[in-house]
């Protein structure tokens, strides 16, 4: 494709998803901003892997979705006989797929790299590869430590959400949302929980740990497992905790200030820059259980002004440098730089 052509004819955004995570709610999120801005925009699942609740959240605000494997075509050829013109990749599957096919398509290729984590097993070699081959496309990570992670220099952007309605009264159940996995540290929330008895605790998400935190939860925890978004869960929560091993930075975080739900983290990845201590939420430092035990014990015993000016606090913080409308134009730039290259 010639240089300086025009990016915005058609979008794609490619992803292989089985369920809505953070990922998911970005692409979401991203897909709407550009529609707004009038970008022909379609989200590509690589694979079938069933009834996807993603497919109505996009069909309900006019987003496009196409599953490849239902399309009997290659990558290259979908791309082609739908005339995109720049392809955008999300998670370790679809940017490798995407620029290893790169030759046959011929689309610039942009990848957001949303974690960290390296992962293991078979998972570490794909995240890996993924990881090599990313001089092939444009990058975009989500923290400054994913990016220094990348062999070549990636645009650190910040995951946005879209702004919600001004909530509600709050709720009072401390939350975790996110994948049960060793990385995002559902044992440490039950140890939180356990300190603190006389909470209600609830925890959605799904994962390989779900079995073993179901089954070792106490009594004050509801685990409710996976849903198919938050959008109606977060008027119960007055409290989210990311008691996170490692972290990119986190749409749950995101969305939860963004409703005005205060955050209570760890300081990894990126939430030292969303999260101001006793300001939008509360930080403490890395595995320190103890330390961030302490912060929802600050939190339950602040008055109420207090965790309303917060509460509002959190909701500015998101307007101001996480909300689509702030974050936009930033993707637009790296987009026409990849039609430049």
């Amino acid at each position: 494709m010639r240089k300086g052509a025009h990016i915005m004819e058609h979008v794609v955004l490619a992803l292989d998803s089985r369920a809505i995570g953070g990922i998911e709610t970005h692409v979401l999120v991203l897909g709407q901003a550009l529609l707004n801005a009038g970008v022909r925009t379609t989200i590509l699942r690589l694979a079938d892997h069933g009834p996807h609740p993603m497919d109505d959240q996009a069909r309900n605000i006019g987003l496009p979705v196409r599953v490849l494997t239902r399309e009997r075509a290659s990558l290259p050829q979908w791309l082609k006989v739908n005339h995109a013109t720049l392809l955008h990749t999300h998670g370790y599957k679809a940017g490798i797929l995407g620029r290893l096919t790169g030759p046959r398509h011929r689309l610039p290729v942009v990848s957001t790299f949303h974690n960290g984590d390296r992962g293991t097993g078979k998972l570490a070699a794909y995240t890996a590869l993924d990881r090599f081959t990313s001089r092939w496309s444009s990058n975009i990570a989500v923290s400054a430590e994913i990016s220094a992670s990348l062999p070549r220099t990636a645009t650190v952007i910040d995951n946005f959400v879209a702004m919600p309605p001004c909530p509600g009264n709050p709720g009072r159940k401390i939350g975790f949302v996110g994948r049960l996995s060793q990385e995002k540290g559902p044992d440490h929330f039950l140890e939180l929980a356990q300190r603190h008895a006389d909470m209600p605790f609830i925890m959605f998400g799904d994962g390989p740990m779900y079995a073993e935190t179901r089954a070792s939860a106490p009594g004050n925890v509801e685990v409710v497992g996976s849903v198919p978004g938050m959008a109606d869960r977060w008027t119960d929560l007055g409290l989210l905790v990311m008691p996170s091993r490692q972290e990119g930075l986190p749409m749950a975080a995101l969305e939860a200030m963004s409703h005005g739900v205060p955050v209570a983290a760890f300081g990894v990845g990126g939430l030292p820059g969303l999260v101001e201590d006793g300001v939008t939420g509360y930080l403490a430092e890395p595995g320190d259980v103890h330390e961030l035990s302490g912060r929802l014990a600050t939190h339950m015993n602040a008055s109420e002004d207090t965790r309303r000016k917060m509460r509002m606090n959190a909701r500015a913080r998101i307007m101001e440098g996480y909300s689509a409308q702030a974050r936009l134009g930033d993707v637009l730039a790296v987009y026409r730089a990849a039609m430049d290259r």
